[in-house]
């Protein structure tokens, strides 16, 4: 799988898929339209991070690509890969609770930060290939 050529793209089912964690050098690419809201992204193999209408919605170091990016009001569901494992962080509603699921498999509950941020380590290194991603609302 690897990097997404244009930065950010929506997926024939509707999703988003974003980031490039092989570029060497900073790239950026502003008001992606997708739904009604404009994204910013910005990546390479340090970080990628993502922005919906100016607000904070995804951030992992190193950088890393995700695929399939599905957010709800209960939730959020992606795969991810990078060449190194990774700190993700998302941005979700204040002080909430969370399930968090890798591979399918409940690595247990989060509660967010007063600024609404959940932070979880994924293991990306090139041998594992994508991750899927699950947090779920309680």
């Amino acid at each position: 799988m690897s990097g997404i050529t244009e930065l950010i793209c929506t997926e024939e089912d509707g999703t988003l898929s974003f980031g490039n964690y092989v570029l060497s050098e900073k790239s950026k690419k502003y008001d992606y339209e997708h739904d009604g809201d404009l994204y910013k992204v910005k990546t390479f193999t340090d970080i990628t991070r993502l922005e919906r209408n100016g607000l904070f919605v995804y951030e992992s170091v190193p950088g890393t690509t995700v695929h399939h990016f599905h957010a709800t009001g209960n939730g959020v569901s992606f795969e991810v890969e990078g060449e190194k494992d990774a700190q993700i962080i998302l941005g979700m509603e204040e002080d909430a609770q969370y399930k968090v699921y890798l591979q399918d498999v409940n690595v247990g509950v989060v509660t967010t930060s007063m600024g609404g941020k959940l932070v979880l380590s994924v293991e990306t290194g090139a041998a594992a290939g994508p991750v899927s991603v699950k947090v779920v609302k309680l």
